[in-house]
């Protein structure tokens, strides 16, 4: 078994200049996660969880310190490299969905397999085995318009993990939803876990952190504290 974390940050540091002053979204995190973990980042708005994750999706690179990504350094690695990186190992899943309205959702879902230069052939099994595990086999031929939001989001998951990603980053999943259909959606997040999948899960919801084995607050641009989710919040969830 490797010594290496997945996700490795080493004093990772973001700052952005805002006018004439520096903005220090990260002032110096430290944090691992193992392949197969749970964990949901919380913190206030203004915490740095948004750039966390942004660094995490090798959407943006550390000003300082490291981030290995399955024992790549990712802030040396060029921005075609880190989209390449980005597209092979992190499946993203937003709280606005990001789909594309004019085409059905097996279009979408196999949109990342295009970029990866997958036959046309295989990705379109590819697309429709990622939608059928999100239980919307039947829906393949349909557009975004003609869902719920529930059925949107599950699109989006699909398209999230028909690349087969190291890592599914999901940033406020639930946070256009109400609450029965955000549960339904974390129930499926729970079920993409027992799976094997690694999850990174953003929200400002304390009922929706426990659905994690793990949580990490950041209060400016620190982690303030790293713990496992407890027995007795999981009973009482």
């Amino acid at each position: 078994m490797s010594e290496r974390s997945l996700i490795e940050l080493r004093g990772v540091t973001k700052v952005y200049p805002m006018g004439d002053q520096i903005v220090r979204a990260l002032a110096g995190v430290d944090v691992d996660i193992e392949a197969g973990e749970y964990v949901a980042i919380m913190g206030p708005s203004g915490s740095g969880k948004s750039t966390m994750m942004n660094i995490i999706g090798c959407l943006d690179i550390p000003s300082a310190g490291t981030y290995d990504l399955n024992g790549q350094n990712v802030g040396k690695l060029s921005d075609n490299e880190l989209a390449a990186i980005r597209n092979r190992e992190v499946g993203f899943v937003f709280q606005t969905f990001n789909l594309l309205p004019r085409v059905t959702c097996l279009q979408n879902v196999e949109l990342p397999l295009i970029y990866s230069g997958m036959r046309r052939s295989d990705r379109r099994e590819a697309a429709k085995k990622a939608l059928e595990d999100v239980g919307l086999g039947d829906r393949i031929a349909h557009k975004p318009n003609e869902l719920s939001g529930g059925q949107r989001q599950r699109v989006a998951i699909a398209r999230a993990l028909v690349t087969q990603p190291s890592i599914i980053l999901a940033d406020e999943p639930t946070g256009n939803l109400d609450s029965k259909t955000g549960q339904e959606i974390m129930g499926l997040m729970d079920a993409l876990h027992r799976r094997g999948n690694t999850i990174l899960l953003v929200t400002h919801e304390e009922e929706i952190a426990l659905h994690a084995e793990r949580v990490i607050r950041l209060r400016d641009g620190l982690v303030e504290s790293d713990e496992a989710v407890s027995e007795r919040a999981v009973v009482q969830h």
